[in-house]
């Protein structure tokens, strides 16, 4: 059994609205097996409160004053702690993408949109403190149609038309490139084991070679992959 099963999850919001943050405290700590232990208006403030609590999710908003939620997310997931890392799930409105794709070089384990269901809200929170990614469909699906517009370039990433073609593409077999597509549509295994009609197993398989295959730390990257070569 996972030896954090038995644990409470441990959260850190960081919000500069003080009405976003009530309401995600009493979503939260409405659970269980989760509570939130600390509260930051920014991102100085989130990251003291990192080294201060050691939480095990901090919900980190994008916009706020003086140091953003994209700055402090790579402190913190740079910062580490031992075996018991502090992950980072960004909480965003998808105003302006090219922060998003900066937070995931950041090092965000998943992305949620502030008007999220709670029960989406406390499954990801669930899910990533697993050590897995989370970004909901929904996210994804606007993520994806900004990232298409003519022009768009994410933060050290080259123009969508530069002809750019990862390499690594190339190792990916043909049922796995169809997967990879499916995840860029933000679906979940099961979701994507009901549409290839294939196995859960199967799919979780599939996942887990091709982010060895591109390098990619979770689900998000593989996102960011698919879109940089054009899958999507």
């Amino acid at each position: 059994m996972d030896e954090t099963a038995n644990e409470r999850i441990r959260v850190v919001i960081a919000d500069d609205q003080e009405l976003v943050r009530a309401g995600f405290t009493m979503v939260i700590n409405s659970q269980p097996d989760m509570q939130v232990v600390g509260h930051a208006s920014n991102g100085e403030q989130a990251i003291a409160q990192v080294e201060r609590l050691h939480p095990d999710i901090v919900l980190m908003d994008v916009r706020m004053p003086g140091m953003d939620g994209i700055a402090a997310t790579g402190h913190i997931t740079r910062q580490g702690d031992g075996g018991r890392p502090t992950r980072v799930i960004i909480l965003t409105t998808f105003d302006l993408d090219e922060y998003v794709m900066a937070a995931i070089k950041a090092g965000a384990s998943g992305f949620l949109l502030k008007d999220t269901e709670p029960e989406t809200l406390l499954n990801s929170i669930r899910t990533v403190r697993q050590g897995n990614a989370i970004i909901a469909p929904t996210a994804t699906k606007r993520l994806i149609e900004n990232m298409m517009r003519p022009g768009f370039a994410a933060p050290d990433q080259a123009p969508r038309d530069s002809g750019y073609r990862d390499p690594e593409l190339e190792s990916l077999t043909e049922r796995e490139r169809e997967v990879l597509v499916e995840i860029a549509h933000g679906l979940s295994n099961q979701e994507i084991a009901d549409k290839l009609f294939i196995s859960l197993p199967t799919v979780k398989t599939h996942v887990a070679h091709i982010l060895a295959k591109i390098n990619a730390r979770d689900r998000v990257q593989a996102v960011v992959f698919a879109y940089e070569n054009h899958l999507v």
